[in-house]
């Protein structure tokens, strides 16, 4: 089993990706389903951000990549449409089945 990324590098994805300064606040469990299959099972990491323009809040997770021994790092802005570890989730895997 691939490990999942660390907190510490999940905090440099999210201030690498959307600047300002990260600090962890909790892991979130979540399980994402789509028609009642799941689709997503893991941890999100929730993160307060300072000195970011708009936003005070970041969440960022990995998953395996498939066929692989990597995993990918998501780190995804907290804003009006995305307002919890679930939601940002599911923005991520909405923007991944939009890809060509």
């Amino acid at each position: 089993m691939i490990e999942p990324a660390s907190v510490e590098s999940l905090k440099a994805a999210v201030e690498g990706l959307h600047g300002g300064t990260a600090t962890f606040i909790q892991a979130v469990p979540v399980r994402e389903k789509f028609m009642g299959a799941p689709v997503w099972e893991g941890v999100v990491h929730v993160f307060d951000v300072t000195g970011h323009g708009s936003a005070f809040r970041a969440y960022a997770w990995s998953s395996p990549v498939s066929g692989s021994q990597k995993r990918r790092i998501f780190a995804v802005i907290h804003s009006d449409q995305i307002d919890s570890p679930a939601q940002a989730v599911r923005a991520a895997i909405v923007a991944e089945n939009r890809k060509p």
